[in-house]
């Protein structure tokens, strides 16, 4: 298995690549288009060459194109050339129209876009089966049984089925952790492994060269963009508090009011004819589903969603979260949630404010009090304005457990930059081409089966 150094290396080596297979898209794309290169067209092109290459490197960034492992299957990576290679379209025929290049067909936009779906598909796929084979590497976990349980079913993917686990609890003396190390590529650590015990363990692991993976603490979270200064001659850490800064506040409602008003105008036929099919499907119920959710320091607000569940869904059973194969979910309402179609509504709450575009998605209040009696630091996440999509969406799916996704969430808040939002928002389009993202949770049951399952194979 290839270390840090190596992994940075087959990064670059792949982004240069695929900046070399759009240039070559383009070139087929004349080829095919006039059999030739044109004069005026072909200088029109080579004017934009490098905006089309820096387009292409802010969207390879943007989806990391360059990110392959064996966990990647093909649909996973035709899902991010294809969203990458459409935004890099839409781009460069803007800047065609801004550079004043009409001289650059859209025809040949539209065939290299073809090309590089193929082209970059192909490379990545071709690059996946000769440089890493079938065998992913050497694991070592440490951690309790009940974090085996659960990591487990997450690091056996179907492309990772030669990576070989090896569970250590986190009472296992240094020595014996050492002895594994010198045969393990990667070391993950879980949050019951104590602060002192997960320092040798990283400090051995960097004399290794070994690569160290760490689910974090809350006091690890917290810890992350702390300010360093010298206190006289005492190297001091000054943690912030959990939130926003007034400035951040101000620049993410401004964005919110724009895009929530701008998104409203253009996406009005697609709430019209949305609002027409859930009326169709059931003349009696209603079309929009309000609901109190609670946001930024535990406010309670009205949040509107197209219903899609049976009218009265929870008059019985009180407040559930959805499951798989949901009953009470209609047929329409199926398809909305897998497009996401049914959160539309929400953005008339970023407007008036009781949401934004990004953050935590917020949540019930009788969730809440479940949840925070379960994880202490469950309410930093209502420090911030809850938001239509999130770290936690783009990154987790609706079965991730809720630890894993408070994990996401408060991530994101600390971590919070406008350059962040941009980002979340961009990979949005990812999470609407992948089913699993928007499945509802697994029953206990069936969810301990499957990680037993998993344990004996």
């Amino acid at each position: 298995m290839p270390d840090s150094n190596q992994l940075t290396n087959h990064k670059g080596f792949i982004i240069v690549a695929d900046l070399l297979i759009i240039l070559a898209a383009y070139v087929g794309a004349f080829y095919i288009r006039y059999n030739g290169f044109p004069q005026e067209n072909w200088n029109s092109f080579i004017s934009l060459l490098p905006w089309i290459l820096l387009i292409g490197l802010f969207f390879i960034s943007i989806y990391e194109l360059y990110a392959l492992d064996r966990r990647k299957t093909l649909w996973d990576i035709m899902i991010k050339v294809v969203v990458a290679v459409i935004a890099m379209a839409f781009l460069t025929m803007a800047a065609s129209y801004l550079f004043r290049e009409f001289a650059m067909p859209r025809s040949i936009i539209l065939i290299g876009s073809i090309f590089m779906v193929i082209f970059l598909t192909s490379f990545k796929l071709l690059y996946l089966k000769f440089t890493r084979g079938n065998v992913v590497g050497n694991v070592l976990f440490i951690g309790d049984a009940e974090n085996t349980d659960k990591i487990l079913s997450k690091i056996k993917k179907p492309m990772m089925k030669g990576t070989r686990i090896t569970q250590l609890a986190p009472s296992t003396s240094m020595d014996k952790i050492k002895l594994y190390m010198k045969e393990t590529d990667y070391v993950l650590l879980c949050t019951s492994v104590s602060k002192e015990e997960k320092s040798q363990i990283i400090y051995y692991a960097m004399k290794q060269n070994k690569l160290v993976y760490v689910i974090p603490t809350l006091y690890e979270l917290l810890l992350q963009r702390a300010n360093v200064s010298p206190l006289d001659d005492t190297l001091v850490m000054s943690v912030k508090p959990f939130g926003l800064t007034w400035d951040q506040t101000l620049v993410k409602r401004v964005c919110d009011l724009v895009a929530s008003a701008s998104l409203l105008i253009i996406l009005s036929p697609v709430l019209l004819i949305t609002a027409i099919v859930v009326k169709l499907e059931d003349p009696k119920g209603s079309v929009i589903y309000s609901q109190e959710r609670f946001g930024k320091d535990n406010k309670p607000f009205t949040i509107y969603k197209f219903r899609s569940m049976i009218e009265g869904a929870e008059s019985k059973t009180g407040p559930v979260l959805a499951v798989e194969d949901d009953d009470r979910i209609t047929k329409v309402g199926r398809f909305m949630r897998a497009t996401r179609l049914d959160e539309l509504p929400q953005l008339f709450n970023v407007l008036k404010g009781d949401m934004s575009l990004v953050g935590p998605r917020p949540e019930r209040g009788f969730f809440i009090k479940q949840l925070s009696k379960k994880h202490y630091h469950y309410g930093y996440r209502n420090k911030v304005k809850p938001g239509i999509t999130g770290y936690a969406q783009i990154m987790g799916k609706y079965s991730t457990e809720v630890d894993d996704k408070l994990r996401f969430d408060l991530y994101y808040i600390r971590n919070y930059s406008f350059w962040l939002d941009i980002v979340i928002l961009l990979k949005t389009f990812l999470v609407l081409l992948d089913k699993s993202k928007a499945e509802g949770t697994e029953k206990k049951e069936e969810r301990t089966e499957k990680r037993v399952s998993q344990l004996t194979k």
